[in-house]
């Protein structure tokens, strides 16, 4: 499995992405730059408005529109080849069970504090309503469409029944996310409940559809510089030098969340139920974070993390293949904080007020996506474009994230990472197999 991982991690990674890096941070820069000039030079002029409207806005609604034409695709494969891929629980049943059981309670947890973080701090909080209303109408009849969703919205005991779909192809159409993702859970378990030659093809085609949609999402990622320049110029030109203030406090609500997950949560797991010193676990898995951190994608570190397992923390061979193998798109910690943090911090700077069960909804989509999520550079933000449109919040609000992103995914992988070795490490320790190293002296 692990070669599997390896190969689509090659193909789906984005061409020359270590230059890509360099072009997203000078795109954000001059896109920032260009904008604040504009802001404080032409103010209202009509030339400003001309080009946010006839050039910029349109450059980057078509990076949208292909993100959202390859997200769901991405999803469906991604969910159902992440659940088929519990056929090893035939042969560890129980740990198959430990695995998932742990993924949620944890996952559950890490969006939790995310959420209560974003809430108590209120990072987007402070914009001029009147300069967040004059972007929402540049979103023209699509950001109208959003509002109006979103207030015919199901609440309540329909939204519960709203999940099961009626008819997938229409949940689709409807960018209906958690419909399909319901669909995509239950496809999964058939999956992995019928054996069959036949079903053995499907999955195959499914991995197939997977990663070309990885893949074609590699390739839009190529563009983010171009789009980025363009949301940041839109949003720098409407909103000048405060949009600065607002960013360096939302990657300080990123960075916060993810350290209580990493520097509290996890250090608790491993002492009291993994049997395990926190402080030698972090300094055994250190090769496994510097790599997840220099990548950015949990299916390029697996390997590392394969041997980190084996060879560092000695963990049963049996247990770390399968547990890692499948955390790497299952059990995405930060990136499900990441997604709500972001979503949250959106929803607060455009002054879109979140009931407590969109927030709700916001959570278990989070959790849900952590497992659709794709373990490469970028695979968080088309998810997160995807949940701003279904909880009413401008999709074109994502270029503020974008510039900072590259440096919040190395982040938020390095936690994903480090997370997937903490649930190998406290499954092995519930399941009874033995471990071959210390217990909790450092």
């Amino acid at each position: 499995m692990s070669s599997d991982a390896e190969d689509i991690a090659r193909q789906a990674a984005p061409i020359g992405h270590g230059r890509l890096q360099w072009r997203i941070l000078i795109g954000f820069l001059s896109g920032l730059a260009l904008g604040l000039i504009a802001y404080t030079v032409g103010g209202d002029a009509v030339w400003v408005d001309w080009l946010v409207a006839y050039v910029t806005g349109p450059i980057g609604q078509i990076f949208l529109r292909l993100l959202f034409m390859l997200v769901l695709p991405l999803l469906f494969a991604a969910l159902v080849v992440g659940i088929s891929e519990m056929g090893e629980v035939r042969t560890l049943r129980r740990i198959g069970l430990l695995t998932l059981g742990y993924t949620v309670i944890v996952s559950s947890i890490a969006v939790a504090i995310s959420l209560a973080v974003v809430n108590l701090l209120r990072p987007g909080d402070g914009v001029d309503p009147a300069a967040a209303r004059e972007l929402l109408a540049q979103g023209g009849e699509g950001a109208r469409s959003i509002i109006q969703a979103s207030a015919e919205s199901e609440a309540g005991m329909n939204a519960l029944v709203a999940i099961v779909p009626s008819n997938v192809v229409q949940a689709m159409s409807n960018n209906d996310i958690l419909a399909v993702m319901f669909f995509a859970l239950a496809f999964g378990v058939g999956l992995l409940l019928v054996q069959t030659p036949r079903t053995a093809q499907l999955k195959d085609t499914i991995e197939g559809l997977f990663e070309v949609a990885m893949k074609l999402i590699g390739l839009v990622i190529q563009l983010a510089p171009i789009a980025i320049f363009c949301f940041m110029f839109n949003l720098s030109a409407q909103f000048g030098w405060d949009l600065l203030f607002k960013l360096a406090a939302f990657v300080g609500v990123v960075l916060l969340a993810l350290g209580i997950q990493m520097f509290g949560v996890f250090p608790a797991l491993l002492r009291v139920i993994g049997r395990k010193s926190p402080l030698a676990f972090f300094r055994e898995t250190r090769e496994a974070s510097v790599m997840a951190f220099a990548t950015a994608s949990s299916n390029a570190t697996l390997p590392t993390t394969l041997r980190v397992a084996d060879s560092q923390l000695r963990l049963p061979p049996k247990i770390a293949r399968f547990v890692l193998t499948i955390g790497a798109t299952a059990n995405q910690n930060g990136t499900a904080m990441f997604e709500g943090v972001t979503v949250l911090f959106l929803a607060q700077f455009f002054g879109v007020d979140l009931t407590l069960g969109d927030q709700l909804f916001v959570m278990l989509v989070c959790i849900l996506a952590g497992i659709g999520t794709a373990g490469v550079p970028g695979g968080s933000l088309p998810v997160i474009a995807l949940i701003l449109n279904g909880v009413g919040v401008p999709p074109e609000g994502i270029g503020l994230i974008l510039g900072v992103d590259r440096f919040l995914d190395m982040c938020r992988t390095t936690l994903n990472v480090v997370g997937d070795l903490v649930a190998a490490q406290v499954i092995s320790a519930v399941s009874g197999d033995e471990v071959d190293q210390p217990s909790v002296s450092a």
